[in-house]
């Protein structure tokens, strides 16, 4: 289900049942882009737009999911209608056309070819672990996450939450797992690997399909470069990407896991609920591993980066 994972600590226990979110939801009901809306993002139903409801609930788990819907208007397309229009002004008048009438032309060609646009859309599903005080968020990047963590700010009102902030640096315990050991004997070392220079952003070294205790890998960490991704394996439950911010990408269950599902249920809406049941149970302790690991709780006098 989730292909990606970001983590996002509640500050406070989550007190709205499913039947009050799901009200409270409904005010920001996704719907489609008008003819001069260049983007439009709302709530829509987990389980495809064949069902109504915005909440799944499924054990201690809330299962939600934004929709963000935008106009593709090219810019160079923009671009060219706009030297037309000045060379017709131009042409026309005998005169140029200043800075300022050049952004009103382009504001106004863009208002005029914004209702011929083709649409797109994107669903990220997210789900609140209201046991664990969890929030997390199918999300590739931070900039998708925080879009969707600021509709649910803007459609709540208020519900605390931050990233991690752990005590342990993700990359300096990653480094270490590598240059010196050990690795914890529930981790499994993956074949592919980010490293990144302290000192210069540029300088970064991308790996796969790679022994990463090679003497050749070893040498960069011995350089001064650090790493920042992580190929890993967990208990023989999950395999994804480790990165620095504690976000997990390329996140697939194992095989074990997968056979646990009974793939012989017709019933969809069954299947559904096993497959979120069985992601966020083990999700949930996934979690609690890497917070044992680099602790992942915050003091209480700790302000939140950010508040929903």
């Amino acid at each position: 289900m989730f292909k990606n994972a970001r983590l996002y600590r509640l500050d406070a226990a989550f007190s709205l049942d499913p039947l009050e979110l799901e009200t409270q939801l409904g005010e920001r009901r996704f719907r489609p882009c008008g003819p001069l809306e260049s983007m439009t993002l709302g709530w829509a139903p987990p389980l495809g737009e064949d069902s109504s409801g915005l909440v799944h609930g499924v054990g201690d788990c809330l299962l939600l999911c934004a929709r963000k819907q935008e106009r593709l208007l090219p810019s160079a397309a923009v671009a060219e209608a706009l030297d037309e229009r000045v060379a017709e002004i131009e042409s026309n008048e005998s005169r140029d056309v200043g800075r300022a009438e050049r952004r009103r032309l382009r504001e106004q060609i863009t208002q005029e070819m914004l209702p011929r646009a083709f649409t797109r859309s994107r669903r990220t599903q997210l789900y609140l672990d209201t046991r664990a005080g969890w929030a997390v968020v199918d999300a590739a990047s931070e900039k998708q996450a925080d879009e969707v963590l600021s509709l649910l700010r803007e459609t709540l009102g208020s519900l605390p939450a931050y990233p991690p902030a752990p005590a342990t640096t993700p990359a300096s315990l990653m480094s270490q797992w590598l240059l010196d050991g050990p690795v914890p004997g529930d981790i499994i070392l993956g074949d592919a690997c980010e490293l990144r220079d302290a000192e210069d952003s540029a300088g970064v070294v991308r790996v796969s399909g790679q022994d990463l205790t090679s003497e050749e890998m070893l040498n960069h960490l011995r350089a001064g470069k650090r790493v920042v991704k992580l190929a890993l394996g967990w208990d023989e439950r999950f395999s994804f990407v480790l990165a620095e911010d504690l976000s997990l990408k390329r996140l697939r269950m194992g095989e074990a896991l997968i056979e646990e599902m009974d793939d012989d249920n017709d019933d969809a809406r069954a299947r559904f609920d096993a497959e979120f049941a069985l992601l966020s149970l083990q999700l949930r302790e996934l979690i609690a591993r890497l917070d044992a690991l680099f602790g992942l709780s915050v003091p209480e006098s700790a302000a939140p980066p950010f508040s929903l």
